[in-house]
């Protein structure tokens, strides 16, 4: 497929096996730059997979893929530079503090402006009341905003947000969409995995549904649903996944694939 021009994420034919499991059988898709873009699938369907190849964690079989225009094998370091990744499990160091977490990512990324940018972060994810308590005594959904705004800490172009409201409840998901929302107002490229159709559905300018190893469908939320005569996103994805979409719409389970 050709990708257009102002794509800031391109994948061509990724194929990728474990073993004797293909996981990937030929995946393409692209995401348009400053977009809020979902990746759908049932669990091990291999949404992690892709997050991992394009975030330079893991080398495709087969097929090629490149991030804010360089080649994810290639040039895997010119890609990290540009790039963030957020995993399904907040990544931060429980004996500090909250600054002291932002202020450790900023020297690791060798920023200039550290404590300038810890304070605008701080004050971002709603966690400058808490800035000077260890990060054990947070709450989950204070831990995720942190993890958040550790990842950007250097004003990544794309993060990658993995099941990034896994785990917490109906009011702290909801926090965490807004802090979607606000990251792509301010020119970030979102590229989210999820098992929420509901939350896909809230967030996304564009969505990808990946079903045995290919793109099954992808497309505007709306556009999707119109093609397919359904009401919800959820029924889209119901109707293209079928008996292999068990309770994907409320399921909270991790999985590595």
């Amino acid at each position: 497929m050709s990708h257009q021009t102002d794509s800031i994420i391109a994948v061509t034919d990724l194929q990728k096996s474990f073993k004797n499991l293909q996981v990937l059988k030929g995946v393409n898709f692209s995401v348009q730059t400053g977009s809020i873009f979902a990746l759908l699938g049932s669990n091990g369907a291999g949404k992690t997979t892709i997050v991992r190849i394009l975030s330079t964690l893991l080398r495709p079989d087969q097929g090629s893929a490149s991030v804010c225009e360089y080649d994810v094998v290639n040039d895997a370091q010119k890609v990290r530079q540009r790039i963030s990744l957020t995993g399904q499990f907040a990544a931060v160091d429980e004996l500090l503090t909250g600054k002291e977490n932002l202020r450790l990512m900023g020297a690791l990324r060798h920023l200039n402006n550290i404590d300038e940018r810890t304070q605008q972060l701080l004050a971002m994810f709603n966690l400058e009341d808490a800035a000077t308590r260890q990060v054990s005594t947070y709450s989950g959904g204070m831990r995720r905003r942190l993890d958040i705004a550790m990842s950007l800490m250097g004003s990544p172009q794309v993060i990658f947000l993995d099941e990034p409201t896994t785990g917490l409840d109906p009011q702290n998901r909801l926090a965490m969409w807004d802090i979607v929302r606000d990251m792509a107002a301010r020119g970030v490229t979102v590229f989210l995995t999820t098992q929420y159709l509901s939350e896909a559905e809230a967030l996304a300018d564009h969505v990808a549904i990946l079903h045995e190893g290919v793109i099954a469908a992808e497309g505007t939320v709306e556009g999707l649903k119109r093609t397919h005569q359904k009401s919800t996103l959820e029924d889209v994805f119901l109707d293209l996944v079928g008996e292999h979409a068990t309770e994907i719409a409320n399921r909270e389970g991790s999985y590595h694939v």
